[in-house]
């Protein structure tokens, strides 16, 4: 199956056993892909659910539903990305492919780029087709840019829920830990605990302020470092997920020899 082209679809879209296209997937699969009557490709409704489907005319016929693989980090891991002023676009296409589950994007103090209703719109298509792309079960929820502040009341707090979710904000020029102590050195607690979630918070041009990181730490934020060098706003959350996707999926990364 891994041959056939993927196409994210809206739930609603499959009614009994037919995909009823838009005027957009009808176009990229037969103007783009050249597919012709008959072809077959993967539906897949972005929630964990795939149909290997076949082209027949202005829909498609379902011919069987799909076992998929979990292809799924071991954790939900959230983003939580302060906007720069150009290159969103990679920053979910790319932690899209690395297996983020939501992109949170906020405003920052020093955030330049004011978002508008259709660069959002846009964030989710590229989100769909980085989800088809790199063959992941589920497409990842892109949440509306809101205020920093405002996203922290979005992130549970509490003492109870402190075992289940892990929340870091990346800072640079501190003394924190590297985030990649946190997630190698809490991997099998964590898999041992119920299911749980990662969030990680990646700042602006010029950094978060230093009343953000206060506003996060109260919010049970840990503050940690990604390395010495100082990474453009793009950069670092793309750093950030391979780190966290990279911890995750090792068998024991705490005791890989690395040999130079």
């Amino acid at each position: 199956m891994r041959q056939l082209q993927r196409i994210a679809i809206a739930p609603f879209q499959k009614q009994q056993e037919q995909i009823v296209l838009t005027a957009k997937q009808k176009h990229y699969l037969y103007r783009v892909l050249r597919l012709g009557e008959g072809s077959k490709f993967i539906a897949m409704d972005g929630e964990g659910q795939w149909w290997l489907t076949q082209l027949r005319g202005e829909e498609a016929r379902v011919l069987e539903k799909l076992e998929v693989e979990n292809q799924e980090l071991s954790i939900s891991v959230t983003l939580i990305s302060a906007l720069p002023k150009n290159g969103f676009d990679e920053i979910v296409r790319c932690c899209t492919e690395l297996g983020v589950s939501c992109i949170a994007p906020v405003i920052s103090k020093r955030t330049l780029l004011k978002p508008s209703p259709q660069k959002f719109q846009r964030w989710q298509k590229i989100a769909q087709e980085a989800s088809e792309q790199s063959e992941r079960t589920f497409v990842p929820n892109i949440l509306e840019p809101v205020n920093f502040d405002q996203s922290l009341s979005l992130f549970p707090d509490s003492e109870n829920s402190a075992a289940q979710h892990k929340k870091y904000i990346c800072t640079a020029r501190s003394d924190s830990p590297h985030l990649l102590a946190y997630i190698s050195g809490q991997k099998y607690a964590i898999e041992q605990e119920k299911p749980c979630q990662i969030w990680l918070a990646t700042g602006p041009e010029g950094g978060w302020t230093e009343k953000e990181i206060e506003l996060a730490t109260e919010a049970g934020f840990q503050t940690v470092s990604l390395g010495k060098r100082i990474l453009r706003s793009v950069t670092a959350p793309i750093f950030a997920l391979s780190v966290v996707a990279a911890a995750l999926e090792s068998i024991a990364i705490e005791n890989v020899d690395v040999k130079f």
